[in-house]
């Protein structure tokens, strides 16, 4: 019988210079057992805004770099300098830890770290994270599947990398990402592609974090969530996932808010 290695002594090869981690979708504790390794053997790490700072915690001897991406704001990092800054550390050292909010590899930019790094000959390892839609629908005990009525879910952003807002129905389950600011707009989009008016909608904004909000509406009153949720990283499903789970014929609540 061939030797196994332990369950979690999972170690990347010698050529990896670069670790790309999902952090989780807010609190610190929803990292993975894998991704919390390997932060913990960082050298430098460069971090998105969105990642919890008790975080720092468990690399206190790390070169710790802010390349945060702050919608419509001045200080966020361009993806051209994060770029320059993963090969140039990477250089110089040989464990970097790019941390990343969410999961690397949904709506994170992952592909173009990916290829900068790959350009300039340096080995990368990519570490799974929760994305936020899977803790919103976790925390407001709402499954992105349902058997026979939510067979399919889509991801999407409901900003274009040009500034114009797009509303899909592709999918039983549509979940739109970084909505926040368009809540209005986006319910108008829901109804010109098809959404009936009465479909159900869930909002949640900061999902995975201690302040996270909760609110449930139907596409036709989807603009009120504006006043909650505006300016908050946030959340929108659409359809077969948002529908509370029946217990008995009565809906389920959707759970405390702050």
């Amino acid at each position: 019988m061939q030797h196994q290695a332990p369950l979690f002594d999972h170690q990347p090869t010698e050529q990896v210079r670069v670790v790309f981690i999902g952090a989780g979708p807010g609190a610190a504790d929803l990292i993975t057992l894998r991704g919390l390794r390997r932060l913990r053997e960082a050298e430098v790490v460069l971090f998105d805004a969105l990642t919890d700072p008790a975080l720092r915690d468990e690399a206190p001897s790390a070169e710790w770099v802010d390349v945060g991406k702050r919608g419509f704001s001045t200080s966020s990092t361009g993806q051209d300098r994060i770029n320059a800054l993963l090969v140039e550390h990477a250089q110089r050292s040989s464990r970097v830890v790019r941390l990343k909010g969410g999961d690397p590899s949904v709506f994170g930019r992952l592909e173009e770290e990916l290829e900068a790094l790959c350009a300039a000959g340096i080995g990368c390892e990519v570490v799974p994270g929760i994305t936020s839609a899977l803790a919103a629908a976790a925390a407001t005990q709402r499954p992105l599947t349902r058997r026979g009525v939510g067979r399919s879910v889509a991801f999407s952003t409901a900003m274009t990398q040009t500034g114009e807002l797009q509303a899909r129905r592709s999918a039983d389950t549509e979940v739109f990402y970084m909505a926040g600011r368009q809540l209005a707009s986006l319910a108008e989009r829901l109804c010109e592609v098809g959404w009936a008016v009465d479909t159900p909608v869930l909002v949640v904004s900061r999902a995975g974090w201690p302040d996270q909000c909760i609110s449930q509406h139907v596409v036709a009153t989807l603009a009120q969530a504006g006043e909650r949720h505006g300016g908050r990283p946030t959340l929108v499903t659409v359809g077969a996932g948002a529908r509370p789970v029946l217990v008995q014929g009565q809906a389920t609540e959707v759970g405390p808010t702050p």
